[in-house]
């Protein structure tokens, strides 16, 4: 395994005045705990001004705590803050933004009813007079946008803007407000191939204009893209620090698990069989009249996974939800396995999993588990009618308990502790929870959605694996996921959906993120939209 501890930043290697210039930020020896968890542990980060700098972890490393409490969210129980080699107290996001700090949110902090200037200048106001502040805001904003390559129209609705746009002006509201330090969390999660493009021409531009910027992200992919520097994180603990060019996503992956991690699936050619779902036509209306799916057809065969791209929001959700009969159909219909379902027929996802319909639907926590019950009854939610788990008059429990921890045994779930809460579990092992339960009733379909979200890299592997073991295993699998990595990476056939319509069809081999990213946007060359 690699050398886990962390190398020197002294500034050795770099140009004398960046070597003599003080660290924008330096952290020493911060601790913080929760009551009895220590999320931070004596944690030493030292960043260049002027840099591009990421922290990666798996998820409980601590990555989120220590930057809350540099932009002041929570305060440390021990260490030092040092900005531009400055001792600096920061007790709230008020401190964060005197200090030169801002931070762009990974769920944006928008009032969507409101312009962009407005936005920009809510809460940072320049005089009693509302006119002459907005003037002022406004000149500012003109600025800013030509100084540092971010053009947005001053008077548009935030809520109308697309989001790469919205994300911009984040980054304004930042620079606004004096920042020369922004973090950035997770800020391509809900971003197309494109418009993550044009944010890393924007942070290259900021850099270049001496902005430094902490980047929080778990993909590798934009680590090694993007980023001059990158530390890891691991348990609570800063364990590495490396130059990006001196390392590889094998070698940070390596640091994060603490083991070698397979990046990517080495599957076999699928052995597709005979049509198991053919969706034709199916649409869906919601209440406000809005169509979230719109005319789709396509099919999906035993021993094939289809994957759905898309931006979040463009219909994917719903389509999981008609398929698994959550939801009703307004019109259209498909047929499992020979069998027809349309508007007319009633639907509910009992009678789908007695058609050997298995569905991971994309929030865990709303959908597929229930917080405050133990995991030996997450493991059964929705299949607690099996005989195999009655009695005579109540429930089995000896039965239920041993058939949890097979399939925490099966699928590495731990604790593997069948009495323990759900609410207990990582984000990684409840997903794996839900995984086992629906995988192990060999379903003909499986239904998945968002199959790793919030999954640390190394369940990451073992949830792909386990898919393509479906696949393998002669079931039809139909994928939805927001990660183009994954979606190439699993897929053997690649379904594009944007604003509730199927806008075109790519073998998984012949896609790439360009083409996929254009598509997601409807802006690629005709292609295909009827799929099988």
């Amino acid at each position: 395994m690699s050398d886990p501890r962390p190398r020197q930043q002294d500034g050795a290697d770099r140009p004398a005045s960046e070597a003599q210039s003080p660290p924008a930020i330096e952290l020493r020896d911060i601790d913080k705990s929760f009551g009895p968890v220590r999320a931070n542990k004596n944690v030493c980060l030292s960043v260049r001004p002027g840099a591009i700098h990421g922290i990666i972890g798996e998820n409980g490393a601590g990555k989120s705590t220590l930057m809350s409490i540099l932009y002041g969210f929570y305060e440390a129980d021990r260490g030092e803050i040092l900005i531009g080699g400055k001792q600096t107290r920061i007790r709230s996001s008020r401190d964060a933004i005197a200090a030169g700090i801002g931070m762009v949110h990974q769920h944006f902090m928008l009032v969507d009813n409101m312009s962009v200037v407005e936005n920009i200048m809510l809460g940072a106001e320049s005089g009693a007079i509302l006119t002459s502040s907005v003037a002022a805001a406004r000149a500012e904003l003109e600025r800013l946008e030509r100084d540092y390559n971010l053009d947005v129209d001053p008077d548009a609705l935030a809520g109308e803007l697309p989001v790469g746009q919205q994300q911009r002006v984040e980054i304004l509201k930042a620079l606004y407000r004096g920042a020369e330090i922004l973090i950035l969390d997770e800020p391509t999660g809900v971003l197309t191939p494109q418009e993550t493009e044009q944010l890393f021409r924007i942070l290259d531009s900021l850099r270049k204009q001496g902005v430094t910027i902490v980047l929080i992200t778990h993909k590798l992919r934009e680590i090694m893209a993007v980023t001059d520097d990158v530390s890891v994180m691991r348990g609570g603990e800063m364990i590495a620090h490396r130059s990006t060019a001196e390392t590889s996503k094998e070698e940070l992956a390596e640091l994060m698990v603490g083991r070698k991690v397979l990046l990517s699936i080495d599957k076999q050619a699928p052995q597709a069989g005979a049509t198991v779902l053919a969706v034709e036509d199916l649409s869906f209306v919601d209440r406000a009249g809005v169509p979230r799916v719109d005319k789709v057809s396509f099919a999906v065969r035993a021993g094939e996974i289809v994957g759905i791209a898309g931006v979040s929001g463009n219909g994917q959700s719903e389509l999981l939800e008609l398929l698994s009969g959550i939801k009703p159909i307004t019109s259209g219909g498909f047929s499992l396995m020979g069998e027809r379902f349309s508007a007319g027929r009633s639907l509910d996802p009992a009678a789908m999993r007695d058609l050997k319909v298995a569905h991971v639907p994309e929030d865990r926590l709303r959908s597929g588990l229930v917080r405050t019950f133990a995991a030996e009854e997450s493991a059964i939610l929705g299949y607690h009618r099996d005989p195999a788990y009655t009695g005579r008059i109540f429930m089995d429990r000896d039965a239920i308990q041993q058939d949890c921890a097979r399939k925490m045994a099966d699928f590495d779930v731990r604790p593997q502790n069948p009495n323990l809460k759900t609410a207990n579990f990582s984000g990684g092992n409840q997903q794996k929870l839900v995984l086992a339960r629906e995988i192990s009733r060999d379903p003909r379909l499986l239904l998945v959605g968002q199959p790793t979200r919030g999954v640390d890299i190394g369940a990451i592997e073992f949830i792909h694996r386990n898919i393509v073991s479906m696949r393998d295993a002669g079931s039809a699998v139909l994928l939805v996921s927001v990660e183009l990595d994954e979606i190439m990476s699993l897929s053997d056939r690649i379904l594009v959906m944007f604003e509730g319509r199927i806008v075109g069809e790519v073998p998984a081999h012949e896609a790439n993120e360009r083409l996929l990213g254009l598509m997601m946007a409807n802006a690629a060359p005709e292609r295909s939209g009827v799929a099988g």
